[in-house]
């Protein structure tokens, strides 16, 4: 029997090709086309008062200009709003360009298309925009405050104000034996691709056929956001992912005003238009998260117990939200972790300030979540004086708990329970992975040589597999060769590997003979995107099934050619054989020229499928339930997201002097269900530890009360090189399957970067017995800390 390819630790199948230079990305694509460059905003909120762009209409070069006033129809309408909630009751999204107000630095002003970018950024100088500017709400103190307000109809700035409880929290807060109160915050940041956002479109007024290309994390949801602006079918607009240099979420948010101005300067000038975005820009005017404010009251017992948890929080949307309240909805669900409380409650204000505005990052609302929650565990086990992982394991769901409903509402609209589980299992396996009992012994060692260590621990739950579907196709050629094909977008996951290794599985066939297309709405033209490590469960498990119907036509096929009966089949390495009879076998190939009854025959091995060759004279040759070729299409569309999990543990060393902040051991133990490629799994653990560890240490988005960007560049954001990230990680893996999808699976893509910043801050308290509240925190901060306890003490 063939090797079982699930679960083996196959190497990436697309990697030589990146390696060796032939990738091929957004821009590697329209090479003759005209280049567009956008006019930003200089002001963080101004109204507009005129703009002059005839100065421009005499540059060389130049094929157009558009202000607002440029536009019309559905293009003179805001950009959608694309996740709506009940709780949302003043959303408000932006203007492809700015119609008479701008509300960041970086809103779309002006277009200028030119035959390249040199001309096309020359001319944007020669635009005068005439801004009326007025005063900025930077933040969500002054958010809150409201002194001043970012859209004059949303009164206190307040975009939306969510709240979930489960059981009666002010009861269980009262009588609760032991009280604490806590304030923490996590600062902005940003996902920081190596590739940005960036788009091609070509027009055929022919056929009146769009076709887009796009650095995006979802292809069909574009290709409808582009038909539903521009008036066009569905059916006439395509959308195609090319390789992506990275999403980590700030590509799932569409359309782009770029992309639907790109796509209407196709049209209208009937020319192949480029819009790539340069660093700066990718600065202002894509997309941040993390900015978050939370207070927490918590009541609990002697033993650590949590009784009552009390949760209220602010989040910083920036000047629109059209990604809805996705970010917040995750923080005050995914915030409980492996626990449960005997009651909770949670309210977040979603609200406006002029910056630049907030979609999901790698996390999406974990990280918040679970810094909160983990610092709260930790302060529990200081208040009552025991060991952080005793506090935790009193908290923690049993594995016959499961499924364990939290009585919330997820980010889906579904109900919050967890599918599957063994969390006192991961707290085990970390505890001996890091040397948490040795722990002390290693710090009294070090003591001796001056230097100070902490440890920390963070534990996180992750919903995953997020719906409402994906679907896909696999065909099996006439040469035995299988082509797959799947919606969903590809940056970076090792899809076409570990896909690969789905189908080799479930129909039978070598895994080099599978091919794996993502991305391209001609090959699949319903998905849903890329985003909440899903494309595993999602696409994997659609995949799946897809492979398991062009299997069963291949054995029913197979038995009328070999005369057996198709219990008695097997398919070995892409031949369809009888059990225990040699030579009684047919190739795939050959099966799938048999599958396709044909009048004329074009080679050899069509010969065999022509009317005088093939088929029964008293049935038709394709049968009423029955369609022509070997392939299989199917969707998979789950009641509800699974839930993986892990821990995460981390040796920091803090200078005594300067208060650099040093890792010297991280693991992580992790489960997603069933691995079907462990290496890949590890790839994505150490990606996600090392945003982590940025986002611990070092990203933030510095604005000034102007609302001006003071670090939109890599000279001045900060972010860590391999000389800052572990050098070794040590991972273990536990399995539990999930039964809500059919391999068992759970979403990986998203866990190595969520309890970053709740370990590493629990490490350098550990280290420094300082209160470590805030994140990311820098060697300047810590050192301010220890002044402020020196000054505390005298």
């Amino acid at each position: 029997m063939t090797t079982r390819m699930v679960g083996a630790p196959v190497p990436r199948v697309e990697d030589e090709r990146f390696v060796t230079g032939r990738g091929r990305y957004l821009d590697d694509v329209g090479r003759d086309a005209l280049h567009a460059a956008v006019l930003r905003s200089p002001h963080a909120h101004a109204r507009i008062r005129s703009i002059d762009v005839d100065a421009v209409l005499d540059c060389d070069g130049v094929h157009a200009v558009w202000t607002y006033d440029d536009l019309d129809g559905p293009m003179a309408e805001p950009l959608p709003l694309l996740i709506p909630h009940p709780d949302l009751t003043h959303g408000r999204t932006q203007h492809p360009l700015a119609r008479d107000q701008v509300n960041y630095v970086g809103e779309a002003v002006a277009l200028v298309v030119a035959d390249d970018r040199y001309l096309a950024e020359d001319a944007l100088a020669s635009i005068v925009v005439d801004y009326e500017p007025l005063p900025p709400v930077v933040g969500v103190a002054a958010a809150r405050a409201a002194e001043h307000l970012v859209h004059d109809d949303v009164p206190g700035n307040l975009a939306a104000r969510g709240e979930q409880s489960n059981g009666d929290v002010a009861a269980a807060l009262e009588s609760a034996p032991h009280r604490l109160s806590l304030d923490l915050e996590i600062e902005r940041s940003a996902s920081m691709p190596l590739e940005g956002r960036g788009v091609v479109a070509r027009f055929d007024p022919d056929n009146g056929r769009l076709q887009v290309w796009s650095s995006t994390q979802t292809s069909t949801g574009l290709r409808a956001a582009l038909a539903a602006k521009l008036g066009l079918d569905l059916l006439a607009v395509d959308v195609i992912t090319p390789d992506v240099g990275g999403g980590f979420g700030v590509k799932i948010n569409h359309p782009w005003p770029e992309e639907v101005l790109v796509a209407l300067a196709a049209m209208r000038l009937g020319r192949p238009v480029k819009f790539v975005e340069d660093r700066r820009e990718h600065f202002i005017a894509s997309a941040h998260e993390r900015g978050q404010l939370h207070h927490v009251e918590v009541g609990f017992d002697d033993d650590g117990r949590v009784l009552g948890l009390d949760v209220r929080f602010w989040h910083d949307n920036g000047a629109y939200t059209p990604y809805g309240l996705i970010v917040p909805i995750i923080t005050s669900t995914q915030l409980l972790g492996p626990y449960k409380p005997g009651a909770y409650h949670v309210v977040f204000d979603s609200l406006y300030t002029n910056t630049v505005i907030v979609t999901p990052y790698r996390g999406a609302g974990r990280p918040q979540g679970c810094f909160v929650m983990e610092r709260t565990m930790d302060a529990i086990a200081a208040a009552l004086g025991k060991d952080r992982t005793e506090v935790r394991a009193v908290n923690l769901i049993q594995p016959d708990e499961f499924p364990f409903d939290h009585g919330l509402v997820f980010q889906d609209g579904r109900e919050l329970e967890y599918d599957s589980g063994d969390y006192p299992a991961l707290l085990a396996k970390i505890k001996e992975l890091v040397g948490w009992d040795e722990f002390e012994t290693f710090r009294a060692e070090m003591a001796a040589e001056g230097r100070r260590v902490g440890l920390g621990l963070a534990c996180y739950v992750e919903g995953t597999g997020v719906g409402p579907y994906e679907g896909a196709h696999v065909h099996v050629e006439t040469s035995g060769k299988v082509k797959v094909a799947t919606g969903l977008t590809t940056q970076g996951q090792g899809h076409q590997t570990a896909f690969a290794q789905i189908v080799a599985d479930a129909l039978g066939v070598p895994f080099e003979d599978v091919e794996v297309t993502t991305g391209d709405t001609r090959r699949m033209a319903y998905a849903v995107g890329t985003f909440a490590s899903r494309a595993a469960v999602m696409s994997g498990s659609a995949i799946h099934l897809a492979a398991l119907r062009a299997r069963e036509k291949a054995l029913r096929i197979a038995a009328d050619a070999l005369e057996a009966s198709v219990d008695d089949l097997e398919i070995v390495d892409g031949v369809v054989q009888v059990r225990g009879t040699p030579g009684a076998s047919i190739d795939l190939g050959t099966v799938a020229v048999l599958s396709n009854p044909l009048r004329y025959a074009f080679d050899e091995a069509s010969k065999a499928a022509t009317q005088f060759s093939v088929g029964d004279p008293g049935k038709p040759p394709v049968a009423e339930d029955d369609e022509p070729g070997l392939e299989g299409k199917d969707f998979y569309s789950p009641q509800r997201s699974t839930f993986a999990a892990g821990m995460h543990a981390v040796i920091v060393e803090t200078d005594p002097d300067t208060a650099e902040i040093s890792i010297l051991k991280y693991a992580v133990v992790h489960d997603c269900g069933r691995l079907v490629n462990p290496l890949i799994v590890e790839g994505q653990i150490h990606g996600g530890v090392a945003q982590g560890v940025g986002g611990a240490l070092y990203e933030r988005m510095a604005y000034d009360d102007a609302g001006q960007l003071l670090n939109a560049s890599f000279m001045d954001f900060l972010m860590p090189f391999v000389t800052e990230v572990p050098g070794s990680i040590d991972i273990d893996h536990l399995e539990t399957l999930s039964p809500l999808n059919p391999l068992g699976i759970k979403g990986a893509g998203e866990a190595g970067v969520i309890p970053g910043s709740a370990a590493i801050a629990a490490a350098i308290e550990d280290a420094e017995g300082i209160p470590i509240t805030a994140m990311p925190i820098s060697p300047s901060q810590l050192f301010e800390l220890r002044a402020a306890r020196l000054e505390e003490e005298r």
